[in-house]
């Protein structure tokens, strides 16, 4: 019978020896002291005993053998565990950058990482500096607000707050978006171009409106019955309640969300009737619609208020007609039945 030692592969020869001990039993004979006293478990009398009853299959190979010879022993358990973890490890470091977008170069066009790149759609630079901006124009307004109110007495306090607003709302729709509707957040999920220009001139004359206003008639009373303050009052609590439900909606519609009308029906499109779904049929836009209004019963706008009233009311009694002929198509009867028990709470959109 041949020597086991002489049996083992070489690298120019095939495998060829018998069934391998396991890695813990390798690893426990790995461990043994060369110190260990003759008789001794570890010693080499010990493992001559044992080798020749045949515990041991193979036994421990002398130094002379070259490393590169020996077949590889793991336990399959770690080395799939180990085999998981750099895959992961991997596919994490996939998802980062791998070109510098100032990097000229014929290979940041094919760069699975382009879509990150400044003036991308998910622009990870674009959204750093329009969170940044954002948090400057609310910390800025806040201060404004404190100021006028602490040192004037004017009511010009309230065109920071309506900046503040806008701020806030524009920030929570990409924060709510990415935390709760990750794959479609981009740069355009802060709605700041939303509807241009349209959006933007809307809010440009409200502020002239409250501007002008409390410059040239700051002793008016617009507010029928002085209640004026009331208004105010009335208009913040809008805003609150409007910018919550909203926000709340984003949240528990998750990937059901989306800021575009959906014509073809996703797998992670479902149709959601409770929590704040089971009060408001179209809770963003109840939200939005009084939020809106809010901010001009607080601006004390006469003509923005009647303004932001019908032109709000026009584009969502269209939008939710167009939404809901998909929502019938995706739905069937479950969404007719919905739509007949719940109601928008936008006055006269059924």
């Amino acid at each position: 019978m041949a020597d086991p030692v002489e049996s083992l592969p070489t690298p120019n020869s095939p495998l060829s020896v018998g069934p391998l001990p396991s890695a813990r039993t390798h690893a426990a004979l790995s461990q043994q002291s060369p110190f260990s006293k003759d008789g001794e478990p570890g010693s080499p009398s010990d493992l001559r005993r044992r080798r020749r009853s045949r515990d041991i299959p193979i036994p421990i190979i002398e130094a002379k053998v070259r490393s590169e010879s020996l077949p590889i022993i793991t336990d399959s358990r770690t080395s799939s565990a180990r085999f998981d973890a750099i895959n992961t490890e991997e596919d994490a470091n996939l998802a980062l950058p791998i070109a510098s977008p100032r990097v000229h170069s014929t290979t940041n066009s094919h760069s699975p990482d382009r879509i990150y790149f400044p003036h991308q759609p998910k622009s990870l630079a674009g959204i750093a500096l329009r969170s940044f901006c954002l948090g400057t124009v609310f910390t800025l307004s806040l201060a404004l607000i404190v100021a006028i109110g602490q040192f004037t007495g004017s009511p010009l306090w309230r065109i920071p707050f309506f900046f503040a607003a806008l701020s806030l709302f524009h920030f929570l729709e990409f924060w709510t978006t990415a935390a709760y509707n990750t794959r479609v957040a981009e740069v355009s999920s802060f709605l700041l171009t939303s509807n241009w220009p349209h959006y933007a001139i809307a809010h440009t004359v409200a502020t002239l409106e409250c501007l002008l206003t409390n410059l040239y008639w700051p002793e008016r009373s617009w507010a029928p019955w002085h209640t004026g303050r009331v208004l105010c009052l009335l208009g913040f609590a809008l805003v609150v309640i409007g910018q919550t439900v909203r926000s709340v909606a984003m949240i528990q519609a998750g990937p059901s969300f989306n800021h575009m009308v959906q014509h073809q029906r996703n797998s992670g499109h479902v149709l959601v009737t409770t929590g704040i779904y089971g009060r408001f049929r179209h809770p963003s836009y109840f939200g939005f619609f009084w939020w809106a209004l809010g901010t001009q019963l607080v601006l004390g706008n006469v003509i923005g208020f009647l303004g932001y009233a019908l032109f709000l009311w026009r584009f969502f009694s269209r939008r939710i007609k167009e939404e809901e002929a998909s929502l019938v198509r995706f739905f069937g009867d479950e969404y007719v039945n919905y739509r007949g028990v719940v109601g928008t709470k936008i006055p006269f959109v059924r």
